[in-house]
């Protein structure tokens, strides 16, 4: 499979082509003739359409087949859970530090968000909006939280919630800082997620906060992600637990990112 980063936005795939991704990201293999049944069109269509995807790595063929890609730094939440655990939870509580009591907050779904959800137990008053379950429980034990979770199709991975259902939830809020994850953070690219549906939650939450916090531990500097979520201009402050390398962190200065090392 190719590496090249993609902006699906720059792409301008249609309905089709995103219900054709989402339906192969479920399945991880489908049939040309079962795309084209499922979808409603024919199996020519389809192969353009397979066409497009495959030439931008999105994809991949074999005889009669379409794989969703092999994405090895893809892991199960429970997997990405015990990975760093130490930095994570660095991070987490650089990250609760930066918020105030009766602060309003989207949070994105991911193994980093998780621990910075439970570093922020303590807080009082907050109002936080998210697409993950466990977050939501985290916080919904804190005194005085109003937690509100998004709707829509529930990923048996991690209890996140996606689809248009949980993006138009999302569109109702606006709120003093949104706290995002990210598969990868690309000097080339910015940050970088492994699925459509992650990349457009990530661009729903940046679109509705006044700050944008990206919590991400110092692997995602040589991590591989497959979809741009959205530029280093986009992001107010990034806290990770090292150093960037010097290609990313001259990019993150150039779009006047501030870079906090937990320690």
């Amino acid at each position: 499979m190719s590496d090249v980063a993609l902006d699906l936005p720059a792409l301008r795939l249609n309905d089709r082509q995103g219900a054709l991704l989402e339906m192969l990201r479920r399945e991880q293999i489908c049939s040309i003739s079962g795309l084209a049944e499922a979808l409603e069109v024919s199996t020519e269509t389809v192969r353009r359409d397979i066409r497009l995807l495959a030439a931008k790595g999105l994809v991949v063929k074999s005889h009669g087949n379409v794989h969703w890609p092999d994405r090895r730094d893809d892991q199960p939440l429970q997997r990405r859970m015990s990975e760093n655990m130490a930095g994570k939870s660095l991070i987490a509580a650089a990250v609760a530090r930066e918020i105030t009591d009766g602060e309003s907050l989207l949070i994105d779904s991911g193994s980093t968000t998780i621990f910075v959800a439970e570093a922020l137990r303590g807080h009082r008053n907050l109002t936080a909006i998210t697409i993950s379950a466990p977050i939501a429980q985290h916080l919904s034990q804190g005194s005085g939280n109003r937690v509100f979770l998004a709707g829509g199709e529930m990923r048996a991975d991690d209890s996140a919630v996606f689809g248009p259902a949980a993006l138009a939830f999302i569109e109702q809020f606006s709120v003093h800082t949104a706290i995002v994850s990210a598969a990868a953070l690309s000097a080339d690219q910015g940050l970088m997620d492994n699925h459509l549906c992650e990349a457009e939650v990530c661009r729903a939450l940046v679109k509705r906060a006044e700050r944008v916090i990206v919590a991400a531990d110092s692997s995602k500097f040589s991590a591989k992600g497959l979809i741009v979520a959205c530029g280093f201009e986009d992001i107010d402050l990034l806290i990770t637990d090292g150093p960037p390398p010097p290609n990313v962190a001259e990019k993150l200065e150039a779009a006047d990112v501030q870079v906090q090392i937990a320690t």
